[in-house]
Order: C-alpha cells, then sequence, then structure tokens
C-alpha cells in the first residue's frame, strides 16, 4: 500500500507551534499517518495526554477518515462547538491534510508531523521511499525499477564507479539499483536500453508551486 510516510515533531517544536495557544483541538487521519502509526487514534490521545500535562485546554479530538479528501469539512461539522472554542487545531496528518483542513477551516493550524516522502511499507514498520515526485519518470526504460529514488546519488546514467559486487558504495548493505536495472533489463532481453543516453537532470527543479492545466 502506497502512502505518506510522516514522523512526528518533537515535543519542544510542537510546544513552540503552539505557544500562547492554549485551547487546542486535536485532528488526526486515519488513512495514512493511522497505519503508520503517528497520527491516528492513539497518538491523538497521546498527545493530549501530554498536552493537557502542561496545562493546554483540550477542547476535542477526532480522527477524521482521510484528512486530505474535501469531505473532511462535512464530518468536521459534528465537532463545531468544539472547534470554535479552540485557539488553533493541532493536526497529525500528512501536509497535504494539513493543508485541507487549513482551506475549509478558518482556523489557525499548526502540523504536529512532519511529511518526508511517498513510500510503502516493505517490512514491519519499515518504509521505503518509491518515487520522488521528479516530473521526469524514466522508469518506461529501466525496466519498471526507479534509479532517481532507489540510487543514493540519483543517477539516471549508470552505474558510478563506485559501485563494488553489485552493491551500492554509499550503502554497502544496498544492492545497486543500477545493478537491479540490469538485471531486470538482461531477463527482458532489453539490455539495449541501457545504451541510452539520459539527458542530466535538472536538480533546479520547476518554478514553484506546480500547476497543471488538463486541455
Amino acid at each position: 500500500m502506497i502512502r505518506s510516510i510522516t514522523q512526528k515533531k518533537s515535543p519542544e517544536e510542537i510546544e513552540r507551534l503552539l505557544q500562547g495557544l492554549n485551547r487546542i483541538f486535536i485532528i488526526g487521519c486515519g488513512t495514512c499517518t493511522t497505519l503508520t502509526r503517528t497520527g491516528g487514534e492513539p497518538e491523538v490521545k497521546d498527545l493530549k495526554k501530554e498536552l493537557a500535562e502542561k496545562g493546554k485546554l483540550i477542547t476535542g479530538t477526532t480522527v477524521v477518515p482521510v484528512a486530505c479528501d474535501n469531505l473532511t469539512r462535512d464530518f468536521l461539522n459534528e465537532y463545531g462547538e468544539q472547534i470554535n472554542q479552540s485557539d488553533t487545531l493541532l493536526i497529525t496528518s500528512c501536509a497535504f491534510g494539513v493543508q485541507t483542513i487549513a482551506r475549509q477551516l478558518k482556523k489557525m493550524v499548526v502540523p504536529g508531523l512532519d511529511t518526508l516522502f511517498i513510500g510503502k511499507e516493505t517490512a514491519f514498520g519499515t518504509y521505503d521511499e518509491i518515487c520522488t515526485q521528479c516530473g521526469t519518470c524514466i522508469i518506461g526504460e529501466t525496466g519498471g525499477i526507479c534509479p532517481v529514488t532507489n540510487c543514493h546519488k540519483g543517477l539516471v546514467n549508470g552505474p558510478c564507479g563506485g559501485t563494488n559486487h553489485g552493491k551500492c558504495e554509499i550503502d554497502v548493505n544496498k544492492d545497486c539499483v543500477w545493478t537491479l536495472i540490469y538485471n531486470r533489463l538482461d531477463e527482458l532481453g532489453r539490455l539495449e536500453s541501457m545504451k541510452k543516453y539520459q539527458k542530466p537532470r535538472n536538480h533546479l527543479g520547476e518554478p514553484r508551486p506546480g500547476k497543471m492545466k488538463m486541455e
């Protein structure tokens, strides 16, 4: 399952962000942050306890089904009075969820988490990044394996000179992605694809914020 990977902000940072804000309504998310155990029901409960011990008044808590969904506002209407009584909303969702709720409610919002990347669970409690959303996807020529995400150097032409017996020079416990690409293309009878020179990546990227209009 693909999800936004997040980590909890430190108690010190949350305390700083909540400085001068004493009435808090806490909102968790029932999808990604529940699955990664960073912002679901147990984490919201713990956060409520921690803040109450520091003298904050918690006007209410909830875990919305999907924080980044436009229907979230309808779900939160049930907590309208508790939300109105608060100085701010402390939200334990990915950044997209925080921004979605901020657009829907006229309330100060504070994120309780840092959003790291889009990834998948590869073992219990272990998440690997699968896409950097670079906008220049070449996996059609690399056997469906992304070198930008999986190579520590983000090389689009590889391998580098440091690879050793199929392992990465930066992390010797990690398979060199270009070895994996070679083996994959070999299995598919498409090794010729590795001879194609890929243009260097534009690390400056496109002007922000990104925007696309479908014609």
